[in-house]
This record gives structure tokens, sequence and C-alpha cells, in this order.
């Protein structure tokens, strides 16, 4: 155009940065402002908004944070457009302060905010126990003359999920219904999220009933808030019933979908139910992401499929996945279960060298596997190395070698360990004076173990009397019939 004497106007240039941006090119975008810049021509709100916004949704907030700048120093000031795409895309890094600074500072350039900018500070305050926030903002709208429209309670359904506040959900459902608006399927996923976070599944499956009696058919969300609505509650017949809707092809084999699948069967530990989703996730052509991966790795070794565990790895290592501290825990514990607990400590010391620092459950890992070889001074010293990093022994740590002390019949090393655990301020718990006592009677030793529960009271005299009685009783019983685990007598 501008070859044929037509000069370009702010307008076509706008229209030429949204061109470029809605293709992802996002430094063209950017390059238009800055050609209208040295051409003379002022870029106005809409053209700055247009890439500072596409910046923020593709997540390079720095660019689009310098660019806001830049249009503030060229004099140009931002519109409530502008503002509210600063304040979601700070929002999604949940850098709160900065939120409260940019809403501030749009109030005080006497940008009013609108709906769209209270419905983003809804969601950007949305965190884990700050139910408060909400409540604040939500008064802060009201009282600039905006009263809840259908997006908002949606809104705020989803905010109050997100700080752990599941009455407050079901309460804007109710003045959401009573408002007179009709519920949407956006409506029901948030009410489903909420209930999947209490793991009640039978509230939800009202909720897709209520759903589909209203016309609505669940959606890819909708099954995937379900799934873990039943393997929070442990109800696999539950997950069985979506993943025969799935496999039946009566709901899209989505990639979410199967990933969901396969940790939803993981955390009720059903492995042939991780198994088949796994092996539909290939079968379509998905790839798989780490913490499907670390899942499946974990299961294999939980059930001692060592082969196909390995497997994993080796997968792992093939597609470039990088390894992660849960990855290398599950490595070291499937090592333990092989009874390599050698090679479990090689991989402790590969990681504290250059890898992810390790945990208590990493060096748990390893004493597990000194502590059932009978390698006792090892699994000391790796306590010792632990405590070296400023890392504390837990429960977990201690019943470990309670275990092994136990197991070779050193029941005096174990009592010290639980003196050992109440001068430390690590209270035993229930399973630490069943190991002892079942190690007891397994060794055949039935009046050793009654004598050590009459006795420990003289070790923890804080212990609660009527479970001592419950011990006794129960040890009593697990003595004169050995084959019965002390968890069942």
């Amino acid at each position: 155009m501008e070859d044929n004497n037509c000069p370009l106007d702010s307008v076509t240039y706008n229209e030429l940065a949204a061109t470029y941006v809605r293709a992802g090119f996002l430094d063209q975008g950017k390059a238009v402002i800055d050609t209208m810049t040295s051409k003379g021509i002022m870029p106005n709100a809409i053209t700055y908004t247009t890439v500072i916004d596409a910046y923020g949704k593709a997540g390079r907030e720095d660019e689009a944070l310098r660019l806001f700048s830049q249009m503030k120093d060229m004099g140009c000031a931002p519109n409530v457009y502008t503002y509210n795409s600063v304040l979601a895309m700070l929002g999604k890094k949940s850098r709160t302060e900065d939120v409260i600074n940019v809403l501030c500072e749009m109030k005080l350039n006497g940008c009013a905010p609108n709906r769209a900018t209270w419905n983003t500070m809804l969601v950007v305050c949305s965190e884990e126990g700050k139910h408060n926030h909400v409540n604040r903002v939500l008064r802060e709208m009201k009282n600039s003359g905006f009263e809840p429209d259908k997006d908002t309670f949606n809104t705020l359904i989803s905010a109050y999920t997100r700080c752990g506040s599941e009455v407050d959900s079901a309460k804007m459902y109710g003045e959401m219904i009573k408002a007179g608006f009709t519920p949407c399927v956006t409506t029901y996923n948030s009410l489903l999220n909420a209930l999947a976070r209490l793991g009640n599944w039978k509230a939800a499956e009202s909720v897709i009933l209520d759903m589909r009696s209203k016309g609505f058919k669940p959606n890819e969300t909708s099954y995937s808030l379900m799934l873990p609505c039943y393997s929070k509650a442990g109800n696999v017949k539950g997950i069985q019933v979506i993943e025969k809707e799935i496999y039946d092809g009566h709901v899209f084999s989505s990639w979410i979908l199967l990933r969901t699948l396969i940790l939803s069967n993981h955390k009720c530990r059903h492995h042939r139910g991780m198994e088949r989703a796994f092996n539909k996730l290939h079968k379509y052509g998905y790839k798989p992401d780490l913490v499907v991966i670390n899942s499946m790795l974990s299961m294999y070794s939980r059930n001692k499929m060592f082969s196909k565990a390995h497997e994993m790895m080796h997968f792992i290592y093939e597609n470039g996945l990088q390894p992660n501290l849960f990855t290398y825990n599950c490595l070291m514990d499937l090592y333990v279960r092989e009874g390599e607990c050698w090679k479990a400590e090689e991989i402790l010391k590969g990681i504290q060298n250059s890898g992810p620092e390790p945990d208590v459950v990493s060096y748990n890992t390893v004493i597990k596997g000194f502590c059932r070889k009978g390698l006792m001074q090892e699994a000391i010293r790796v306590l010792s190395e632990m405590t070296t990093k400023g890392i504390q022994p837990t429960i977990v740590s201690y019943n470990t070698f309670l275990s092994g002390y136990v197991g070779m019949e050193l029941f005096d090393e174990a009592i010290e360990v639980i003196r050992f655990m109440i001068e430390h301020n690590c209270r035993p718990n229930e399973l630490t004076y069943k190991i002892v006592v079942d190690g007891y009677c397994k060794a055949g030793k039935h009046e050793q173990a009654m004598d050590f529960v009459s006795k420990i009271k003289e070790i923890d005299i804080s212990l609660d009397d009527r479970y001592v009685k419950i011990l006794a009783s129960v040890s009593h019983l697990h003595c004169q019939n050995p084959a019965v685990p002390l968890s069942e007598a």
C-alpha cells in the first residue's frame, strides 16, 4: 500500500498486529508497534493490548510486562482491557502482590474495573485457605455496582473450590439458582471439582444425573473430575464404569482422560486398570509424560514386576525425559525390593552428586534396603548421613529400624530405638508397638511379648491406657494363635 502512495494508518497497523498474533507470530506483532513508532504513528491502547495479551497467554510475561511499561512511557494510557490482560497474566503466575499493585494503579489512573476485572480478581485470590480474600473481592465488586452474573457465579464456585471451601461453593450454586441463572456444563464441572477434592462420589454422581436431566452431556472435564472422585474414595468399581464407557467408544479416548484413568487406578493401587489404560495410551499414539511413567514405575516396583519396571526406566531414557526425584525414589525402591540394597545406595549417591536433592523418602528407602538384609550398621551409617544433611528422621525411619532389629530377634536394640524416639520427640505410633509384639510372637517368645506390653508405660508414659489394654488383648490372642497377624488379632 505504501508503495502506491497509500500510507498506512493506525487502524491498518492494528489489524496487521492482530493478524500476526492470531497466527502465532508474536514477535512480528511486536515489530508492528516498533514500525509504527519509527514512522511517527502513535500506537494506541488497542495496538499494545493486542500484543500484551498474546504474550501473556503464551506464557511470555516478561516481554508482556516490558511492553506494558513501554506503553506507559510512550504516554499511551492503558484501558480496562489492557489492565485485565495484565491482571489475568500475573494471576496465572500467582504473582499476587503484583496483581494488587496493578489493580491499585488502575484505580489511581481513573480506569474503573469492569465485570471482567472483578471476575479475574476472584480467580487470582482463589488460593488454598484464602476464601476470605474471595469474600472481600466479592464485596468490593458489589459495592462497585456489579451484581454477580452467570459467569461470576461459575467463577465463584470454582474459586471457593480452589480455596478448599466446598461449603461456600455449594452456597454459591444455591444463590445462582435463586438468582434465576441456569447452570451450564462449566457450573456442573466446578461442582464436580469441589466434590473431587472431598472424594464424595455419591454427590458427584447426583451432579452428573442432574446435568443429564437438564439436557447437558458430560464432557472430557466432567469425566476427568469423576475419576479422582472415585479414586480418592477407593471406589474401583466407579472407575471401571467410566473405563468401560471410554473403551466402548461412548466417550472419546483423549490423552487427558487416559492419563487421568492411569493416575486414578494408581491411587487405588489397581495395577490391571493402570496397564489397560497405559496400553490404550500407546495404542492411540499418545506420548505418556513423566508423571504417568513414574506412576507405572511405582506400581510395577510395588508389585515386584521387576522386568516391567526396568522397561519404564528404559522408556524414560529412550524418550529423552528427565527423571525427577520421584523417579529416583521409585528406582531405589525397585532395587530394594529386588534385594539390591547396594545398587539403591548407588542411586542415592548419584543424585547427591548431580541430581535432585534427596529427601527423607530417598534415605528411608535405602535404610529399608539395608535393614531388610540385616545390615544394621550400614543402615545406621545412612541415617547419620541423612541427619548430617539436615533431614530429620520420621516415624517411618524409626519403624524401619525396628523391623530390622526385630527380624534379627534383637529385641533389646528395638526397645532402645523406641526410647531414642521418645527422647527425640518422635512419638511412637500403634505400628511401632505392633512391630515389636509381632516379632516376639513370631519368634515364639510369647511370655516376653506379654512382659513387653506390661512394661510399655514405663517406656512411654504418655501412651493412652486404652491402647495398652487393646494391645495386651490382641497380643494375648496372637500368642495363642501365631498364624493370625497382629493386625487381624
